[in-house]
């Protein structure tokens, strides 16, 4: 069944960048699939965290060069990790026709998954791009997973988690296609 998708850029600001794992990599793959979203006709969501030090026109705050949206794309800001909690994403995307997310951004095990499962919770079909969401650098001791293993780990659980009636794909951006507003 065809879907109508949008592509979800999640808080990828100059700070959260700062101490991103692979965060040229990760920028470099975003940037391909705005893109290719763009030339195909795919609305491009960003989701910007607001406050924990990340304030409007601080510059911290600001989207990522590579990846700041054009006048016309919608920005969404939130302040958890929740990219549908008390904000308008819901609705925007609905008015957009969109019945899929194709997920990206940091920080993989806390708004990236939550925002992914939000959205299956609000009934959206869901790509994660494998190598487009990311982690903050840590060592590989202690408490937490290394960046790694926890970008692995997320990939893995959400191609095995099941809700019925959606579609869940873990794809490389690679094989993300926007051709007809349909993901492959």
């Amino acid at each position: 069944m065809p879907h109508t998708s949008a592509l979800l850029v999640i808080d990828m600001q100059n700070t959260l960048v700062a101490i991103a794992h692979r965060a040229t990599e990760t920028v470099t793959v975003i940037a391909g699939l705005r893109e290719r979203a763009k030339a195909a006709g795919v609305p491009i969501v960003t989701i910007q965290h607001r406050g924990d030090g990340l304030e409007a026109g601080t510059e911290g705050w600001r989207i990522a060069p590579a990846l700041a949206p054009a006048d016309d794309e919608t920005v969404i800001h939130k302040t958890t990790v929740d990219g549908f909690l008390d904000t308008n994403l819901d609705k925007t995307l609905k008015t957009l026709g969109v019945t899929e997310v194709v997920v990206t951004g940091f920080a993989t095990e806390m708004c990236v998954d939550t925002t992914a499962r939000q959205a299956l919770s609000h009934r959206y079909d869901l790509v994660l791009v494998a190598d487009g969401h990311t982690t903050s650098v840590r060592p590989d001791t202690g408490e937490l997973a290394s960046p790694e293993r926890s970008i692995a780990h997320h990939n893995e659980l959400f191609r095995h988690i099941g809700y019925p009636g959606r579609s869940i794909r873990v794809l490389p951006a690679s094989e993300v296609d926007f051709a007809a507003g349909r993901s492959a």
